[in-house]
């Protein structure tokens, strides 16, 4: 049971999953080269739909996404294209499955450049957690100066569905920047860094 009298930021609303996620994983800082290509691919499904979306169908896309392991995911061929494309449990977007191919080839391209895909990441925010102190949701920023130079880069890369503002949405979910709200326990002054 998730606790509730708990200061959190107000985005999650009520939803059991979402609150977990806020709890458990969001700004938290990811240095797993998988974790965070993962996650890079799930917010470009995101794009045009609600984050909650994604999270609720995410077991289907780790399922469907073998693992989302970019070495498997820069083979896949037509056939398995088609198969995620009768998947009802994933987002099926035809763009954005053969996007996610596109990026496992530019992550693969990326870590060999750079020697793992989170020290790229990571680069943009200077290698540490970007702690900002934002009193309310208004206060967000879709995208920043960091999110727009990790999209260009990415692009560059050849990814696709990496706009600034899901640059800016990767961000904060993998603690590259910490944008929990001030008073929301989660916040790394609340916790005394990281």
């Amino acid at each position: 049971m998730v606790e509730k009298t708990l200061r959190r930021c107000p985005w999650p609303g009520d939803d059991p999953l979402y609150l977990a996620y806020h709890d458990t994983e969001w700004g938290i800082p990811e240095w797993d080269d998988r974790a965070l290509f993962e996650k890079l691919v799930l917010d470009g499904f995101q794009a045009g739909l609600s984050w909650i979306t994604i999270l609720r169908k995410r077991e289907n896309f780790r399922k469907a996404f073998q693992g989302f392991h970019p070495e498997d995911i820069a083979r896949w061929r037509p056939a398995r294209v088609e198969a995620l494309m009768a998947n009802p449990g994933i987002v099926r977007n035809r763009a954005k499955v053969e996007g996610s191919i596109r990026n496992a080839r530019g992550y693969l391209a990326l870590r060999a450049r750079h020697g793992s895909f989170a020290r790229f990441l990571w680069s943009f925010v200077g290698g540490e957690p970007k702690v900002n102190h934002r009193r309310s949701v208004r206060q967000l920023p879709a995208e920043t100066v960091e999110s727009r130079a990790m999209s260009s880069a990415l692009r560059e890369a050849g990814f696709t569905f990496v706009g600034p503002t899901i640059c800016y949405a990767f961000m904060q979910a993998t603690g590259l920047v910490d944008d929990h709200l001030v008073h929301c326990f989660r916040h790394s002054d609340r916790q005394g860094g990281y």
